[in-house]
């Protein structure tokens, strides 16, 4: 189903400041209350074509993720692997977890990923580390390795499963550091995936930015803004990344979009919606209004895997579950 393009002034836009969730739950709320004063919503423009095709999503299959030992479980990246399993992280505990579909039910079970980001492993950057490990991301090279990302230090991580030992890529972020906020570390890495011999890490906002790493040489050798048709913003916010199909995939989770790129042309190639899907009763978290939710994002040759974040919310169907929610969408064709 493809959507009508409808450019929307900058009244109907979603927020673009979230320095902080209450600041875009209160963009929500005004965004709320000015539909109920009456201002109506700006008409769809039928006569402008898209400039790529334009597609809905809605999942035909959805598991909710069981709290490891009944913990927070901010689910902050999504990695489907070549055998099939699927990866996430939590970003509260520094954990990396392999998720396990329980069988004639519609829930998951995590277990950690064993020898996977240890205490000893991590020693030896103890010493730099800024607070606690906010993991936002996670891709795997042809090797098998793992990468991360290390959202409050800007740390790329690299783990690699046959001598069970982590790097820190030494990148230097210089070509690309007048889009790093000076003053909130958590608008930083938020998402990573490899194509070839590139690494492509999302700068999530204050400024939103792709950036492209050599994996040889470590450098940083290009970057680049996408953003959704009709989109007026100049800091559009990206939550995950992911390579399939010869495309980059970037996740817009404020905008409810995801697009894929062709990050050479650094051009649009499609754009998915998932609005009517993450906001739907069964499927919505918050009591009343919330942002959107998505920071995990994988492809396959037949689906499109979506994984939310809620931040330790409730689901509007039933709020004392805090779960966080995997969407498996059909690929439009």
């Amino acid at each position: 189903m493809e959507l009508p393009m409808a450019p929307a002034p900058m009244l109907w836009q979603p927020c673009r400041m979230r320095s902080a969730f209450r600041a875009r739950h209160a963009t929500l709320v005004i965004t709320a209350w000015l539909i109920s004063a009456g201002i109506p919503a700006p008409a769809a423009d039928s006569t402008t074509p898209p400039p790529w095709p334009l597609h809905t999503l809605q999942a035909d299959r959805t598991w909710l993720l069981n709290l490891p030992q009944g913990q927070r479980l901010d689910a902050s990246a999504l990695l489907r692997r070549p055998d099939g399993t699927f990866l996430t992280v939590n970003d509260q505990d520094g954990v990396v977890y392999r998720m396990h579909f329980l069988e004639g039910t519609n829930a998951m079970d995590l277990t950690p990923v064993p020898e996977c980001l240890t205490r000893e492993q991590l020693a030896p950057f103890a010493a730099q580390k800024f607070k606690r490990y906010d993991l936002e991301g996670l891709a795997q090279d042809r090797e098998g390795r793992l990468y991360l990302c290390e959202e409050g230090n800007r740390w790329i991580l690299r783990w690699d499963p046959k001598t069970t030992k982590v790097e820190r890529l030494e990148i230097d972020w210089k070509p690309v550091e007048r889009w790093f906020s000076a003053a909130d570390p958590n608008a930083s890495l938020e998402g990573i995936a490899i194509g070839g011999d590139r690494l492509y890490v999302a700068n999530e906002r204050q400024i939103g930015r792709v950036m492209v790493v050599d994996l040889t040489t470590l450098k940083v050798v290009d970057n680049f803004m996408v953003a959704p048709a009709g989109s007026q913003s100049t800091d559009v916010h990206y939550s995950d990344l992911c390579w399939a199909d010869d495309a980059l995939w970037v996740l817009l989770r404020d905008d409810r979009k995801l697009l894929k790129v062709d990050p050479t042309a650094k051009r649009v190639l499609a754009e998915f919606d998932f609005t009517a899907m993450e906001r739907s009763r069964e499927n919505a978290y918050g009591a009343l209004f919330a942002p959107g939710f998505m920071e995990g994002v994988s492809i396959d040759q037949d689906f499109i895997w979506l994984l939310s974040d809620n931040n330790g919310m409730g689901r509007k169907a039933k709020l004392s579950d805090k779960r966080p929610t995997l969407f498996r969408c059909p690929k439009p064709r």
